[in-house]
């Protein structure tokens, strides 16, 4: 080991101390008061204390600020005031600067990597919670972007999902309405998985022959020599954030239209091939001036068994037709057990909210009503429903479908997309085949080297 070397573990373990303590602080400072509020009948003020912890955890990068955002679509996994404080971490965070970038790139592509370049920015075009991109350019001409992972995230992972747990624990101890066990595995095994840049460009290339018929729909191109598990370079995509393409762009039509395309950039591998990309996060895209959309993220995919799919369109069979027993399957096909007559009716009061827009064959926006109360005000029904009927264990599967409803829902809700939701659905499953779905699966899978579902 080199004394460089040295210098940099030694900062990586002093830096991993320190977030230990910042986040260990931050939670210690949450069990304190919630034992105190279950003990001494202290008034626990959720609201001051979730701010405190946001603005504890808000400089920090790693997975924390994914992982909220994705517990904030999940009925009171946390306390509401938790979620939604932790939901509006911004992903956007402060870049790592050069010297950081240099050795990151040389540690990957060796000391000439700048000759594998003609040019490369010392600036990042975007930084986030595992990681920032750089723009460069290739000797052929064209555009590339390259994704380099911060430095010791292993470690910040791992650190990061034990402090999960606990306040997971904490929150188990006073509210029994969300058993968040299997929840905390799906989670933490998706993290993981972040992790490795091999793998998200083997996604990347799943992604790109499961959309190559949607032309409303862009995926870049990974460049392999250019790649490692730390480092993922691949082709730019020049696109606008959602929230700017809004703020630009008051036309119905071309809203619609890109409402149209996210709805097939997200569905169409899920009912055609059981995969889907649990997080639609706006930094994970962005769109183009036709109302195209780029895809610019593959770290969270799931891979299902073609009975989960199945399942889900049974589910919504099951609702369309007030069917109560094709419901209770339908929910054990997703991983739901124990399921009597009131937890069945707790449950579909959440299903009638995610699929409302599917039920109904007319034009119409995702939510009628715009405001954000209506689903928090279904969200706390089901809660109290939830701890009357004794509660309940969302299964690991439920996570993502719940997450990719949701945050597209928000989506749609952002560009007052007005669509007739009944017939996009109706167009991709019509036709379902789970024999046929599987098949699809196990050959695209197999193509991209991706590991099957489980």
């Amino acid at each position: 080991m080199t004394d460089s070397d040295f210098t940099d573990e030694s900062s990586r373990l002093s830096g991993r101390v320190r977030r230990y303590a910042r986040v260990g602080g931050a939670v210690g400072g949450l069990a304190a008061q919630f034992i105190g509020a279950r003990y001494l009948g202290l008034d626990l003020d959720f609201g001051k204390h979730s701010s405190e912890l946001k603005s504890a955890l808000g400089g920090l990068k790693g997975p924390l600020m994914k992982v909220a955002q994705i517990l904030a679509t999940i009925p009171d996994a946390l306390p509401r005031e938790y979620a939604e404080e932790l939901r509006q971490l911004q992903a956007n965070a402060p870049s790592m600067g050069w010297p950081f970038v240099r050795r990151r790139m040389r540690s990957e592509l060796g000391p000439d990597w700048q000759s594998r370049f003609a040019g490369f920015a010392h600036d990042a075009a975007a930084a986030a919670s595992l990681g920032q991109v750089h723009r460069a350019s290739g000797h052929d001409g064209r555009e590339l972007a390259c994704k380099l992972q911060y430095p010791d995230m292993q470690s910040t992972v791992e650190a990061d999902l034990q402090q999960l747990k606990l306040v997971f624990s904490i929150y188990r101890r006073s509210d029994k309405a969300i058993n968040p066990s299997e929840i905390y595995k799906e989670l933490s095994e998706r993290l993981r998985e972040e992790l490795d840049y091999d793998r998200e460009a083997r996604h990347m290339r799943l992604y790109a022959d499961m959309l190559k018929d949607e032309p409303g729909v862009h995926v870049p191109e990974v460049l392999p020599e250019l790649s490692t598990d730390r480092l993922l370079t691949m082709s730019w995509l020049d696109g606008t954030p959602i929230m700017d393409f809004v703020a630009g762009h008051p036309d119905t039509e071309l809203r619609n239209t890109v409402a149209y395309n996210m709805f097939r950039a997200w569905y169409v591998p899920f009912y055609y091939h059981g995969v889907i990309h649990g997080d639609p996060h706006l930094g994970n895209y962005s769109l183009r001036e036709d109302g195209s959309v780029n895809l610019l993220d593959f770290g969270c995919i799931r891979v299902f068994e073609s009975s989960f799919v199945r399942g889900v369109i049974d589910l919504y069979h099951a609702l369309e037709t007030g069917d109560e027993a094709l419901a209770v399957s339908a929910y054990e096909t997703w991983g739901f057990t124990g399921i009597g007559k009131e937890l069945l009716d707790v449950l579909n009061i959440w299903a009638e909210f995610i699929y409302a827009p599917l039920l109904e064959d007319k034009v119409r926006r995702i939510q009628e009503n715009e405001s954000g109360l209506y689903g928090a005000q279904v969200v706390g029904k089901v809660h109290k429903e939830l701890k009357r009927v004794g509660g309940v264990t969302p299964p690991r599967e439920f996570v993502l479908m719940d997450r990719a409803a949701i945050g597209l829902g928000s989506v749609f809700m952002h560009l007052k997309a007005e669509i007739n939701w009944h017939r996009l659905f109706h167009d991709l499953v019509a036709d379902f085949d789970e024999a046929a779905l599987a098949k699809r699966q196990a050959a695209a899978l197999k193509a991209a080297e991706v590991p099957a579902a489980g």
